[in-house]
Order: structure tokens, then C-alpha cells, then sequence
């Protein structure tokens, strides 16, 4: 049975397993309503008709993602409004006239009179976080719709750095907040309890997916998981913490929840089932990168944009340590290939210039310094291919 929890200062009771809306649509464009294949659109009903019969009554989904709104819209007003908790995202501008006239169209397409949520769509900078809050700005445009009765609570998502999360968090603008956060990227924590003290709701984003291709996973993974599947282990670990209320399942078809599902009888005895599997993987991860490196790797390392080349040397690292330790090979390649190709939703570079580079200065405050530049081109060799591009690029 579906389990709820309140989702921060909002009082909205939140499904544990949210229905996101980025896999399931025809095309990442919009299209004429007539050229969606009907088999698409069938098929996008049975998922959302599956969801909600598992009282998964939240629906995410943002007009950056194609023609998901306008397929939502052919089956969302079948349901009682008040039964639905319907979210949306539109991407901030510099303009707040052109945040508005894209939330109309949001709107618009998803045939319903107001959202519940609406999310500013990837505060991933200083920049894009100053067109939010500067007066007259897109915050203050949201607020608006607010109080016309078209929206009921404001929030945003983020792929951005931890700092600017946190800075966005800490304006007390927003009431809950899309953001990354999972086993395999703890990074974002002190972001959740930010959020927590301003009580936001909190809704974890891909976590079976950008938490690590959960889908179809190494048997390394597999393995340390026992007696979970990976996808089982990292959703109880998500949600045995209570300041997290929902994990986005982005699903494309009705089965895809069933997995996630077996999660739900475990959490009660989250600790005792955990904790094995943490001391596993925790012990494995030791055993392959060193114990020093395991609990210190992060310390002193420079913001991309203070780097020499703009080399990303956090998530290089990251991406370096989750290939070694546990096999994620294909997750790091993709990650790793998106650097230099994603622009501000996964920003700075990869290391393949490293050798042509002089990082003393930017790494004096790391305990490793000397041995990171040889872990940067050993991360390139093993990680570097053909560029990537975000899903909605392609």
C-alpha cells in the first residue's frame, strides 16, 4: 500500500513514489496533437491510469519536456482535480513576461484551471537564481499566478551547485524543491537539511536513473546489494531519511513502477535492512579506492569555475571513484561525456587536457593535490568517448 508523507510547509500529503513525466511522451518538441502516434498516447494512459491506481497521485512533468503536457492533458482532467497533486516547471528567463506566457502555455496544454505545484526549472547558477529573485522577476511572477488561483505552491528544481541550492533555499521564496540526491551523491545534504529547516517539501529527482542506471546495473552492484536489487536498496536508503518525501520514478510504461513497489513493506525496518548492504558497499569502495581517499577526496577541491580549463574536478573524481568502486562504468561514461555538452545543467569540462594544464594553485587546499592530476587523466582514459548530449537535446 502507498505511503505518504507532508510535503514541508505545503500540508500536501505526497505520495513516497512520485509518477515524473520526462519518459513517457512522443517527442521532446512539440508537436500538432494529431501527429502523436495513438499507441504512444494509449500507452501513456495506461501508465498514469497504473499510477494513480497505486495511489501514486502525484504527476510531475515541465514544459521543457516535450509534448508530455499536451499528452497529460487528454487524461488528466478524467480524474477529480482534488484526488490529483499535478506539478509543472518552466524555465526561468530574464524576461518574467516570457516566463508567463510559457506558463500559459503549460497550462494550456495540460487542459486543467491551476497546478499545485509549479517548479522554476533548473536553478543551476548565480545567474539563472537572479533572474528568479531580482524584483520584478520570475519568482515574483509565479507569486502572481499564485494569487490568481492558478498555482497553489511554488518551488524549483536544480541540477546545480550545492552553494547556489542552498543560497535559493535560504531566500524563503520557495515551498519544496526538485534537487539530486542518492546513495551514490550524498553531496547535496546539507542542502536537504537547509530545506528541511526552511520546511520545504523535498523531491528527489532520477534517483533510479542519474542515481546510478538502477535499471540495469553491473553485477558488482548487484551483488552488494543482496538480498535488494539495486533499484529496492537505494529507494529504502532515500527514504529512510524522513526529510526526503518523494522519489521521482520516471517511468515509460505501467510495469515500471512494480519494481520500486517492493520498497514500500521494507521501510518500517529500514535501519536493520541497510545496514549490511552500507557496510558492503562502504567496505568494498575502502578496499578499491583507500581508506584516506574514501573519507577525504571531496576536501579542498576547487569550484570548476576556478580551475585551470574549467576541468569539473569534482564530478571527474566522483565519476572516477563510482567506476572503480563499484563497476558503474556506463553511468560514469555517460556522466562524464556530458561534461563540455550539457551546458549549465552538468557545466564545466572533462580532463582531457590535463596534462596541458597547471592545477598547483587550485588544488593547494586539497590533501591529495599531488595525486590528482594523474587521477584526472586516469579518470579521461577510462571514462573519455563520443560526446553526450542531454535527453532533451537529442
Amino acid at each position: 500500500m502507498m505511503q505518504y508523507r507532508r510535503f514541508g510547509r505545503t500540508e500536501l500529503q505526497m505520495p513516497v513514489f512520485s509518477c515524473g513525466g520526462m519518459r513517457y511522451q512522443y517527442k521532446w518538441q512539440d508537436v500538432p496533437p494529431a501527429d502523436i502516434p495513438r499507441k504512444n498516447q494509449e500507452n501513456l494512459e495506461a501508465t498514469i491510469r497504473r499510477a494513480i491506481a497505486l495511489g501514486i497521485n502525484h504527476i510531475e512533468t515541465a514544459r521543457g519536456y516535450g509534448t508530455s503536457e499536451m499528452q497529460l492533458g487528454q487524461i488528466l482532467p478524467q480524474f477529480p482535480r482534488e484526488e490529483i497533486i499535478v506539478q509543472t516547471k518552466v524555465s526561468p528567463k530574464p524576461n518574467a513576461k516570457e516566463f508567463r506566457a510559457e506558463f500559459e502555455k503549460s497550462l494550456n496544454y495540460l487542459n486543467l484551471d491551476y497546478v499545485d505545484l509549479l517548479g522554476l526549472h533548473g536553478i543551476n547558477n548565480p545567474e539563472i537564481l537572479h533572474h528568479s529573485l531580482k524584483p520584478g522577476g520570475c519568482l515574483e511572477e509565479a507569486q502572481k499566478l499564485q494569487k490568481e488561483g492558478r498555482v497553489r505552491f511554488i518551488g524549483f528544481s536544480t541540477h546545480g551547485d550545492r552553494d547556489t541550492i542552498i543560497k535559493a533555499i535560504e531566500s524563503g521564496g520557495f515551498d519544496y524543491v526538485n534537487l539530486h540526491w542518492y546513495y551514490i551523491f550524498q553531496h547535496n545534504w546539507p542542502a536537504i537539511e537547509a530545506a528541511t529547516k526552511q520546511d520545504m517539501g523535498v523531491f528527489i529527482i532520477s534517483p533510479s536513473d542519474k542515481g546510478g542506471q538502477l535499471y540495469n546495473p553491473p553485477q558488482k552492484l548487484i551483488d552488494l546489494c543482496q538480498p535488494l536489487s539495486p533499484m529496492v536498496f537505494n529507494d529504502l536508503f532515500c527514504l529512510s531519511h524522513p526529510q526526503v518525501h518523494t522519489l521521482s520514478v520516471g517511468a515509460a510504461r505501467p510495469t515500471d513502477f512494480d519494481e520500486h513497489l517492493k520498497a514500500l513493506p521494507l521501510l518500517d525496518r529500514a535501519s536493520e535492512t541497510l545496514a549490511p548492504i552500507l557496510e558492503r558497499l562502504q567496505q568494498e569502495a575502502i578496499a578499491q579506492l583507500g581508506q584516506e581517499w574514501y573519507h577525504t577526496w571531496e576536501t579542498g577541491l576547487p569550484d570548476w569555475q576556478e580551475t585551470p580549463g574549467q576541468v569539473n574536478i569534482f564530478s571527474v573524481l566522483w565519476l572516477r571513484n563510482l567506476a572503480i568502486a563499484y563497476d558503474l562504468l556506463d553511468y560514469a561514461k555517460m556522466r562524464y561525456n556530458l561534461l563540455g555538452n550539457a551546458s549549465h545543467w552538468f557545466p564545466g569540462n572533462k580532463a582531457d587536457k590535463v596534462r596541458e594544464l597547471d592545477l598547483t594553485a587550485c588544488l593547494a587546499h586539497s590533501p591529495h593535490a599531488p595525486l590528482i592530476p594523474d587521477y584526472l587523466a586516469q579518470a579521461d582514459r577510462l571514462l573519455g568517448g563520443a560526446e553526450v548530449k542531454r535527453l532533451s537535446q537529442q
